[in-house]
């Protein structure tokens, strides 16, 4: 049969137009198969054409929207750019569109959720998943709604619903893929980098649509919204957060309509406005979104001036969380250049603070980390605070006097006295042991500036005395423990060993001596920096006394 009786064939059925959406699954599913010949897939778009046009467009978008939401993995991509155009067609002949285009997008947006977002630049071009072809596809098939919102002047309840839609569209986009999703450099591709294009035609939506993005993100997370008419589900306000973190950074990091901010702005202010975004990116776990985030802090705090920011920020909740997410990255994340970044932008943060600032952030610090290395990190911190202090002709209040001993009761003490484990604290211990060489040499008894001589006896009673005690014990302990892996060495047997409280079983003997000896070595290194404090500690003493007799 000729393609041209078909297609008469088609047009003089009544009943085509009632029940011609069931030959659409079947037809798709022909177009869908790479194997079919040309001039067949010719005949198949022809037939699909036609039921397009001459179906009940009701039955027929339920219809497309089921063949959206039957594949799975790279079928997903090649169903939706197959059926975009088409379903299109349909909704522009429904009346009540706000609906039709709300559920399109949301069954739109569900599949592709569910495909994998390209990391790299080479993933990105490659788009093996058809994700970025998609995200381009799927602007134009938003366009011409979107312009119909700008064209309709009236503000019906119709058109208010269908930009209740597009809205719930532009987060749910923001969400994903935009908050995976990784971005060429500015400078280099731009033009080609599809999840640019995608963002900034999003950022673009929100302002056609009456959502400029200046007031929606600095209105965020005010009780009275700029979308108070639209009611969004739980689930959809929960996700309202991490959309509205990836719009800052898409704006502020990479740039995109950057120009639609007002330049009267504060480098401050941006900062306050930008950490509770930055809290919501460290609390993720997924690589490209925690590096979002610290490009985004990094990116606020580069406009502000050292020791600018007043302690009064750390009033604010995010003042403080902000940083505690900065500790649990450089402690826990698997991802080396991550941890590295975290605590280049910790020090960041620390040098932007005024010195109460510094004062406050290194208590919460101290009593909150719960790690050696960190601990070590603050000790090194509060050490050049107070070097800098005593260099200056007056000294800082915060960290000279009073103030300072307190915040030294946090660093100079042992958490669990002698018993304290020495190996696994070996990082604070030493910190503070080189801040209270540093101290005595520094600070001399007769000036006593920073407090330390008068605070002397309650350091060698609560620090000093106890890291001797500890220092025997788990010396001994260990000493035991090379002198039984020894033993089992020349029987050849695994046993386990106990370090840092942790047994590790079926060590190999030569491994296990390995261990114990660098658990020795490292008690050794402590027991050495301790004997030149408590030498100088003596040194200095007997001279001011000296010197004190010389007076008399």
């Amino acid at each position: 049969m000729a393609v041209e009786e078909l297609q008469s064939i088609i047009k003089r059925c009544v009943i085509i137009k009632n029940m011609g959406w069931n030959l659409v699954g079947p037809v798709v599913r022909c177009l869908l198969c790479k194997d079919k010949e040309d001039s067949k897939r010719k005949v198949y778009f022809l037939i699909f054409d036609l039921l397009v046009k001459l179906c009940n467009p009701k039955e027929l978008l339920l219809g497309l929207l089921e063949l959206i939401e039957e594949p799975s993995g790279k079928q997903i991509s090649q169903s939706i750019l197959l059926l975009l155009q088409p379903l299109q067609t349909v909704i522009q002949k429904l009346h009540n569109k706000a609906y039709s285009i709300g559920l399109a997008l949301s069954t739109l947006w569900n599949q592709l959720s569910l495909l994998p977002v390209p990391y790299s630049k080479e993933q990105i071009q490659m788009d093996d998943y058809g994700l970025c072809q998609c995200c381009k596809a799927l602007i134009e098939f938003t366009k011409p709604f979107v312009e119909e919102v700008i064209d309709n002047k009236e503000n019906s309840l119709e058109n208010e619903k269908l930009k209740d839609e597009l809205l719930k569209f532009c987060f749910k986009s923001l969400k994903c893929p935009l908050l995976t999703a990784q971005f060429f450099e500015q400078s280099e591709e731009g033009g080609n980098d599809p999840f640019r294009y995608f963002a900034s035609e999003i950022i673009g939506f929100l302002s056609a649509i009456g959502h400029p993005f200046p007031k929606m993100i600095f209105n965020h997370g005010r009780k009275k919204r700029t979308w108070n008419y639209l009611e969004f589900e739980e689930e959809e306000n929960k996700q309202l957060a991490d959309s509205m973190a990836s719009l800052a950074y898409l704006v502020f990091v990479q740039g995109i309509h950057i120009d639609q901010l007002p330049m009267v702005l504060s480098p401050l202010y941006l900062l306050q406005f930008n950490m509770g975004h930055i809290e919501v990116f460290l609390q993720r776990t997924e690589e490209s979104v925690i590096s979002k985030g610290l490009e985004l802090l990094e990116n606020s705090l580069l406009r502000i001036e050292d020791n600018s920011l007043l302690y009064q920020y750390l009033e604010i909740k995010s003042f403080l969380t902000v940083p505690q997410g900065l500790v649990k990255v450089m402690t826990l994340c698997p991802i080396e250049t991550l941890r590295k970044k975290s605590l280049a932008m910790l020090q960041l943060y620390i040098n932007k603070l005024d010195s109460q600032g510094k004062y406050t952030l290194f208590r919460c610090l101290l009593n909150t980390s719960n790690h050696s290395g960190v601990e070590a990190f603050i000790i090194q911190n509060i050490k050049n605070q107070i070097d800098m202090s005593l260099k200056r002709t007056r000294n800082n209040k915060w960290f000279t006097g009073p103030q300072l001993i307190s915040l030294l009761d946090l660093v100079l003490f042992l958490p669990e006295g002698a018993e304290t484990d020495l190996l696994q604290n070996s990082d604070r211990i030493m910190a503070s042991l080189n801040l209270l060489r540093y101290l005595v040499i520094k600070d001399n008894e007769n000036d006593n500036q920073t407090g330390l001589w008068t605070e002397l006896g309650n350091i060698e009673n609560n620090f000093l005395k106890p890291l001797h005690i500890g220092l025997n014990m788990s010396k001994a302990h260990y000493e035991a423990e090379i002198k039984n892996s020894q033993e089992a060495q020349k029987s050849k047997d695994l046993c386990s060993i106990t370090v840092s409280g942790e047994e590790i079983p079926n060590m190999p003997p030569e491994m296990q001596l390995k261990v114990l000896h660098s658990a020795l070595f490292t008690f050794d290194l402590i027991e050495s920096v301790l004997a030149r404090v408590e030498e100088l500690i003596e040194i200095k003493t007997k001279s001011t006394s000296e010197e004190n007799i010389g007076i008399k």
